[in-house]
């Protein structure tokens, strides 16, 4: 059934208005954790509950219009009149400093303990989605008129859910860039820091440093040089969802595929060039590099000419150049 409501109430009934829509409508599945039932929901109320009070006390209130939110079967939509402060895009929301649009009003919510005191709403945000292995928060449709965020709901991943729990219960919560780290390798199932650095909106040598101490914790594999270094989720991860295969299919099976796509294809094509193999395998050039230098070594490859014109041949067949 479909609703439209419109309020026009002070500031605080409205946010307690809008909370209890919230809680009326948003539904729970449950993991057990041990002996420990853990309740997934549809979207976490700390994520709606932030996004709403920085729809109403960071809009730009100079602006006709109106705070919309707009709940669709797969996705919750949050839009507040008015573009982000100066300065403030997608692509740096998660590092740049705090700026509120109307201090006094936010100073009054803050002091009444309403709003975050740190001023980092957006990492309750995203916390709330990446948590239940959902997609990071969207503010791409964002202009200058409006913050539009999409909260992505639809089939939650309960076995994810039941890690964090069980990680976060032993050790203490995660960081948002942890959290956004290990959700994208749970779908992807491997990162580069280039990728990793852009999720997180940080500098590629600060991305890797948080990779590394994610190594040095357990819950992250790496493999290759520093350079071409993939990431993995760590064995731990994978037995505790009772699926200790598909660690083996991703680490330990990996390298003899990419050399079985690589020699097939110069098989069919008589010949290949590494940003074939590149491409052919999902790798970086530097990483595609470093598979057919194995294969060289292996005698399963012959290379023939200069590094930036080079192509491959199988053993016993003369160089001819694959397009």
């Amino acid at each position: 059934m479909r609703v439209n409501e419109f309020f026009r109430q002070p500031l605080l009934e409205l946010a307690e208005l809008m909370l209890a829509r919230f809680d009326a409508r948003v539904q729970e599945r449950e993991v057990q954790v041990g002996l420990i039932r853990v309740p997934v929901p549809d979207y976490a109320r700390t994520a709606f509950r932030e996004a709403l009070l920085n729809a109403l006390f960071h809009r730009d209130y100079r602006r006709l219009g109106t705070v919309y939110v707009q709940w669709y079967p797969d996705r919750l939509e949050i839009t507040s009149p008015g573009g982000f402060p100066e300065g403030v895009t997608p692509a740096n929301l998660l590092v740049h400093e705090p700026l509120p649009r109307n201090p006094r009003l936010y100073g009054a919510a803050k002091r009444i303990g309403l709003v975050e005191q740190t001023g980092r709403g957006v990492d309750k945000v995203y916390l709330g989605q990446l948590r239940y292995g959902r997609p990071t928060p969207d503010y791409s449709r964002s202009d200058a008129t409006g913050v539009r965020l999409t909260l992505r709901g639809g089939q939650e991943s309960l076995q994810f859910a039941a890690f964090v729990f069980e990680r976060e219960r032993q050790q203490g919560p995660m960081t948002v860039e942890q959290m956004i780290v290990l959700n994208r390798l749970f779908h992807e199932r491997r990162v580069t820091t280039e990728q990793v650095a852009a999720e997180v909106q940080r500098p590629q040598n600060e991305a890797r440093a948080l990779l590394e101490r994610l190594v040095e914790e357990g819950l992250v594999d790496a493999r290759g040089e520093k350079r071409g270094r993939v990431y993995h989720l760590a064995a731990p991860f994978y037995n505790t969802f009772g699926q200790p295969e598909a660690y083996v299919h991703v680490h330990g099976m990996e390298p003899l595929r990419q050399e079985a796509l690589v020699e097939e294809y110069v098989r069919a094509h008589g010949s290949i060039r590494r940003s074939k193999a590149a491409e052919l395998c999902g790798l970086t050039e530097r990483q595609a590099t470093l598979l057919l230098g194995r294969m060289v070594k292996k005698n399963k490859l012959v290379p023939h000419g200069e590094r930036k014109s080079r192509i491959y041949t199988l053993p016993g067949h003369s160089g001819s150049v694959a397009l």
